[in-house]
């Protein structure tokens, strides 16, 4: 039996210990770009790990690997940021980022993970507020790098990152700990938490532009990934409203309020129910 693309992403996150984020992450293309070929994606990268594998000593330490595998990903494969279309929705999904060698920090650090953990090193990638990071731990300590060039970012420069998300959290009052020591905004992002930030920087840019169908793929998706999260439920059935789909809408935002019946944004979905009630009575 072949599964449906939301049912093998379903097979792929199941289980927290063992999510292939490569993988994973190339199944967000299979909404917008239904034709593309997993098996041909997986196999130019494995060409590309070979190709950088061949080419290293096989006493190589892990500072040698890493010299190498910048140079071979930013020189002579020539990946970058997408910065003159940096909300170009392609710079999500993987298969696009290496057929173009462009994309975002996240998106740019998935493809470099995973020729980083097929030549040895294990690469983690970081969830740091406002830009993806990646780390590497050797024995000196470990080192972080920037997924756009490559560069390692010293303690210094990452608190510098660092401050203006923290003023912002000040001034919008959000309840956080400016006690927080840097190492806890630097440690390794899980498979699960990686894949729920590369959906939401797609959800964002679709309902920017209101393409309500793209919203609805990547709401069913995350809905999936992270079941407990009632309130990517209720951003489902607001793109269902938006579609017409008042049934749908109906379950998930009646869910939603049945969970959070005192949420902020609680009288206003009510406000919605009747006028989707109402849609269910008339004939199509």
């Amino acid at each position: 039996m072949t599964l449906t693309s939301l049912e093998y992403f379903a097979s792929l996150v199941r289980q927290d210990d063992s999510i292939p984020l490569f993988e994973s992450a190339l199944t967000l293309g299979q909404d917008f770009y239904p034709e593309m070929d997993f098996a041909e994606q997986e196999v130019e990268l494995d060409m590309l790990a070979a190709k950088l594998k061949h080419r290293l000593p096989s006493d190589a330490s892990q500072i040698q690997k890493l010299r190498m595998l910048n140079h071979f990903f930013f020189q002579e494969m020539a990946f970058a940021g997408n910065i003159n279309n940096y909300y170009d929705p392609d710079n999500s999904y993987i298969h696009r980022v290496i057929a173009t060698r462009r994309g975002i920090p996240i998106s740019l650090a998935v493809v470099y993970i995973e020729l980083a953990q097929q030549v040895g090193l294990d690469m983690k990638g970081v969830s740091f507020p406002g830009h993806f990071l990646m780390k590497l731990s050797v024995q000196s300590g470990e080192i972080v790098l920037d997924p756009m060039n490559g560069s390692s970012l010293s303690r210094e420069e990452l608190e510098e990152r660092l401050e203006p998300y923290l003023e912002r959290q000040q001034e919008q009052e959000l309840e956080f700990d400016d006690e927080l020591p840097l190492a806890a905004y630097l440690r390794a992002a899980h498979p699960r938490e990686i894949l729920a930030r590369m959906l939401r920087n797609l959800k964002a840019i679709f309902m920017e532009s209101q393409r309500w169908q793209q919203v609805l793929d990547v709401q069913e998706r995350l809905v999936i990934l992270l079941p407990e999260e009632i309130t990517e439920r209720r951003d489902r059935g607001l793109a269902h409203a938006n579609l017409g789909v008042a049934q749908a809408a109906l379950e998930d935002l009646e869910a939603y309020l049945a969970l959070r019946p005192y949420a902020d944004d609680a009288q206003s979905l009510r406000e919605m129910l009747p006028d989707l009630r109402e849609a269910l009575r008339k004939p199509n």
